[in-house]
């Protein structure tokens, strides 16, 4: 079972996501949040597999929350806004969120969006691309190394390129010549050598180490 914990200061907007998600059967809401502050205080205490975090909340807003959580547990971050803006993906996937959704998502996005973070995989909306991701480590300063990939085998770096290029596994498996399984560990052995959460992040490393050059640059 799914765990899940909502934080939003519209309770409408809570009430109308709980009742989607606990809809599903493999999903369970439990905890809910009007605040930044009360969502990490329930992820501590609770443990759930996902947050999902509204960006404007009263006392700490969700990209502080997410920050916290990111960093003290190992509960996974989807944000939620009304505001289709770069700069609340930037500093989202910064804090360490796994996944970006605008408000008006559809009900099958959003069930979809918690089974996809939880099975270790990344989610922003339609409307957000790689584009930003390249912007991002383009306009931000580089906060990962080159010399950080110093770390990884010959095989490993080509795995972090096809991520970084948003391949899934059984593209990467494709374009490496190796099966699903092989790609599974690839990965693992690449965000744990990396000290990355997430697939979102090994996509910032891959841009931030210089691996991909974004293409309009």
């Amino acid at each position: 079972m799914i765990r899940v914990v909502l934080a939003d200061d519209q309770e409408l907007v809570r009430s109308g996501f709980a009742m989607i998600l606990d809809a599903q059967p493999d999903i369970e809401v439990v905890g809910e949040a009007a605040d930044g502050a009360e969502a990490v205080s329930l992820v501590r205490s609770l443990t759930p597999d996902v947050a999902l975090l509204d960006v404007r909340m009263p006392r700490v807003d969700g990209l502080a929350a997410a920050r916290a959580i990111c960093a003290s547990t190992r509960t996974k971050v989807v944000m939620l806004t009304t505001f289709d803006s770069d700069d609340y993906v930037y500093d989202a996937l910064y804090a360490g969120a796994s996944g970006f959704l605008l408000k008006d998502v559809r009900r099958d996005d959003l069930v979809h969006a918690v089974r996809v973070v939880v099975a270790g995989e990344s989610l922003l909306a339609p409307s957000i691309t790689r584009r930003l991701i390249a912007d991002l480590t383009r306009n931000r300063p580089r906060t990962t190394p080159a010399a950080a990939l110093d770390v990884l085998t010959g095989r490993e770096r080509e795995t972090l390129v096809l991520l970084g290029r948003g391949l899934s596994n059984a593209e990467i498996a494709t374009a490496l010549g190796v099966s699903e399984h092989t790609v599974k560990t690839h990965v693992s052995n690449t965000l744990t050598k990396l000290g990355l959460r997430d697939r979102v992040q090994a996509v910032i490393a891959a841009y931030e180490t210089g691996l991909i050059i974004p293409t309009n640059q």
